[in-house]
């Protein structure tokens, strides 16, 4: 039997059009760099046009730039219709509501499932047409749907929700569309710029502190996971964890 040896995912992404919502920041941006990187043309979306420019800058001069908000569907169909032939979307625009169960408003957890839940939705629906024969679609979770924590009750409904849509699109897309979620688990991202360095820095030693590999992840190595799931075309209806432990942690 003849081995053939080829450079990681050079075949799936090599000229391919490669559509990363959420792109213009954190994981999504580290995603669209090393698509970039293995060849592909890449679009990068999300409401921010400034972050987009700016990421498109690291990105590569061939980086196409589209702000788009994901919970506007007119504006998402319009956009979607514009894109042509499309060989990968990636969806890791997000939002998180922490707390209480019974202080957290309705509303918060209302928002954030149009961000996290229904935005991706829409986008995906919208895209489908555009999608070649045998793409991939791939959408974000988290480790809360499966290994819930404290004061993210919602938080861990929305993933669960994500997950669920991914099982029943890759079992009614087939071979037509791949479908596929990436889990994160924390991930030290612009995501949490807000907050004081030094909350942050304990935030994130504590939740080092409960993981196997006793740190919080960077954006490249959910970047890495993101462009396996593009490459490998045997591959759906999975969610694919990539934590440092969480789901095997005491």
């Amino acid at each position: 039997m003849t081995l053939h040896i080829q450079a990681p995912f050079s075949d799936a992404l090599k000229d391919r059009h490669v559509v990363v919502v959420g792109g213009g920041s954190g994981m999504g941006k580290q995603a669209a760099m090393l698509a970039a990187a293995y060849g592909a043309r890449v679009t990068i979306a999300s409401r921010n046009e400034q972050k987009l420019r700016a990421a498109a800058e690291e990105i590569g001069e061939d980086t196409s730039v589209a702000p788009v908000d994901m919970t506007d569907e007119a504006a998402v169909k319009a956009w979607a219709k514009a894109l042509g032939p499309v060989d990968h979307l990636v969806i890791t625009a997000s939002s998180a509501a922490h707390g209480p169960f019974a202080e957290v408003p309705t509303d918060t957890i209302r928002a954030m499932f149009e961000a996290k839940f229904f935005g991706p939705y829409v986008v995906a629906r919208s895209v489908l047409p555009q999608l070649t024969e045998g793409g991939s679609i791939t959408l974000f979770s988290g480790v809360l749907s499966r290994r819930p924590g404290a004061n993210a009750t919602g938080l861990g409904a929305v993933n669960s929700a994500v997950e669920g849509l991914v099982r029943g699109l890759a079992l009614e897309l087939g071979a037509r569309a791949r479908v596929n979620a990436v889990s994160p688990g924390m991930v030290d991202t612009e995501a949490y710029e807000a907050m004081d360095a030094e909350s942050r820095k304990a935030m994130f030693e504590s939740v080092a502190g409960s993981l196997p590999l006793g740190r919080v992840g960077n954006p490249d190595e959910i970047a890495q996971a993101v462009l396996m799931v593009m490459a490998n075309a045997f591959l759906t209806g999975t969610v694919l964890d990539i934590d440092g432990g969480h789901m095997v942690r005491g």
